[in-house]
């Protein structure tokens, strides 16, 4: 055998004579049950797809390094934070939301942008999007919305009604939903948008001092987006744009990049700000808390296998390092259990095992056994704390400032001052040119079009809440009677609710 070619095995070592003939009883057959290459081969193929995510389905990914480029020591005790100058290694993943793993870059969708950081202190992961808001702040509601984001359970097609029907009766959904009929929800490529954490954050100090933090990566590329139209030409002509034009770019040494701003809040600020700060259908204002730059995002190699590195890639917002912690944001809370959980669901107990979920630093814990456990299995150490027999230690100083929380345990909603249309009425009124609300409009009205009028009126009236001009707009482009909306629009939710049901 020449000395440049690799010698074909079995799974488990064997040399393999014959690839291309399975064992037979004669030239004619039939199979041998003795094949045992056809066997394992045969067994393997039946298996190569694990469970797509549920959200997030579609993504492509890329190593890299966040450099540190501001002192923010007096706000967190974070390691890889500590130092100007200092590099990270990095790996990003970006991903359509509602999508399967078949559906198009171009998909009129939120984009994912999540990150891991191999720290010196364990794997650090933010897991945000190419918006700053989201659709809802209860994780209750959230397996609703996303079921409503896919096919409908009867006849497997996208659904404009169950779409509407719930955005509709869920007006804190505005905001998002103007962002994303917006050509912010057609990004032309993964390098062209920003990536936000979308939640709030606590970072902390070395003085037991915490901030709540909102991050911001701002692309260094410049935003560009797609038209409705040029989307749509899009998905016909090469419906994996975006992940060609990340791979090509950095193939060529086009490294894409991100600088970034953080919104950081002092803890007295919170309970006053004229927004609830953990309510992640909100923005902080950048004239209230203006971003500082802190340190820039490179993506410089693309994986060798993607399913290695970028299927199997977990990403999860419960995974932090000492000087970084999780906030009051409900929506927040309850992705912590469910990341972690989905993980175990897809990839198996073990998944932090997989090389590219692990971290730099040795791991010493009691977890033992399962599926998949290709480490030591912690030898013949402890498998309890605690102990006497030298096991691992917890590390008191590792712990987060407290701060305090209060309340009634019940079911309720957020009770500080509460406007859910003001920020998508300024968005409209005040960021976006008349280009934009051009696009706007026609990108709605072309969805909206699709659902029963009962819902086109109900869903108008919250435009029409948000801003005058846009809920007329919208109504006028989908034909409706603007008196009729402006009056559902006067009512409260369960009156508008009660009036198009």
């Amino acid at each position: 055998m020449a000395k440049d070619k690799k010698e074909y095995t079995t799974g488990f070592g064997a040399p393999i004579d014959d690839d291309q003939n399975s064992k037979t009883a004669g030239t004619d057959g039939p199979i041998l049950m003795q094949d045992t290459h056809l066997l394992e081969k045969l067994g393997h193929f039946d298996r190569e797809r694990i469970p797509e995510r549920v959200v997030h389905a579609k993504g492509a990914g890329a190593h890299g390094y966040f450099e540190v480029t501001a002192d923010v020591t007096k706000y967190t005790r974070a390691k890889f934070l500590s130092e100007v100058a200092k590099r990270t290694d990095v790996f990003a993943r970006f991903s359509t939301v509602g999508g399967e793993r078949g559906s198009a870059d171009a998909e009129r969708d939120p984009r994912g942008f999540a990150l891991k950081f191999y720290t010196e202190e364990g794997n650090y992961d933010m897991t945000g999007n190419n918006t700053p808001v989201f659709f809802i702040r209860d994780p209750l509601k959230f397996p609703d919305f996303i079921h409503t984001q896919k096919r409908h359970p009867g006849n497997n097609l996208k659904n404009a009604d169950m779409f509407w029907d719930f955005l509709s009766l869920t007006p804190e959904s505005v905001h998002q939903v103007t962002i994303l009929f917006s050509d912010r929800g057609t990004p032309r490529t993964f390098r062209h948008m920003n990536g936000y954490s979308s939640h709030t954050f606590k970072w902390y100090n070395d003085k037991g001092e915490y901030y709540w933090v909102q991050y911001h990566f701002k692309t260094e590329q410049g935003i560009q987006n797609l038209t409705r139209d040029e989307a749509t030409e899009m998905k016909g002509k090469d419906p994996d744009h975006a992940t060609r034009d990340l791979y090509e770019a950095i193939e060529r040494g086009d490294y894409p990049s991100w600088r970034l701003e953080m919104q950081i809040m002092p803890p007295e600020d919170a309970a006053k700000y004229r927004f609830n700060p953990f309510d992640i259908t909100k923005v902080w204002f950048h004239a209230d808390y203006p971003p500082i730059t802190i340190g820039r995002l490179v993506l410089n190699k693309n994986p060798k296998n993607y399913f290695a590195e970028v299927e199997q890639a977990a990403f999860s917002p419960a995974n932090f390092v000492p000087g970084i912690a999780a906030s009051p944001d409900k929506l927040l809370q309850g992705r912590l259990f469910s990341y972690h959980d989905t993980h175990i669901h897809r990839l198996g107990v073990n998944y932090p095992m997989i090389p590219i979920n692990q971290p730099k630093n040795a791991v010493n814990y009691y977890q033992r056994d399962g599926y998949m456990n290709v480490s030591e299995n912690g030898g013949d150490g402890p498998n309890y704390y605690p102990n006497s027999f030298g096991g691992p230690e917890p590390q008191i100083d590792a712990a987060e400032p407290a701060f305090e929380v209060s309340g009634m345990a019940a079911r309720q909603p957020y009770t500080h001052p509460n406007d859910d249309f003001f920020q998508a009425g300024e968005l409209y009124r005040r960021v976006m040119t008349d280009m934009d609300r051009d696009h706007l409009i026609g990108n709605i009205t072309t969805h909206l079009c699709n659902a029963q009028k009962r819902i086109q009126l109900r869903q108008s009236a919250i435009f029409y809440k948000a801003d005058l001009e846009y809920g007329t707009r919208v109504a006028k482009g989908l034909g409706l009677n603007v008196k009729e909306v402006k009056s559902l629009a006067e009512m409260t939710q369960e009156e508008r609710a009660e009036a198009t049901s």
